[in-house]
């Protein structure tokens, strides 16, 4: 890996966030590991944070994307119009 800016991990994956605001992750597919659905998203990510099965990030318009285990927080598309000009996620 290279130019990374920040690392997240839980027991089970691992997501960095890249000097060009992407977003590279690894570990268990099911839990968040697998990125590849919403890659095409995560562009200039400034912040990311990770739950046990599932990562939120926050880009820097201020939306926020989810991936990971629909069943803890990796699907947010019910709410997907409600997260705007967020500032931080926990």
């Amino acid at each position: 890996l290279r130019n990374v800016q920040q690392i997240h991990a839980t027991k089970h994956l691992c997501a960095a966030i890249l000097a060009d605001g992407s977003v590279i992750t690894w570990g268990s597919p099911q839990e968040g590991g697998d990125s590849s659905a919403v890659q095409d998203q995560l562009k200039t990510v400034q912040k990311v944070q990770a739950a046990a099965s599932a990562f939120a990030a926050i880009l820097a318009d201020g939306s926020v994307i989810t991936w990971g285990d629909p069943n803890c927080g990796g699907d947010s598309s019910a709410v997907q119009p409600q997260l705007k000009n967020a500032q931080h996620v926990q």
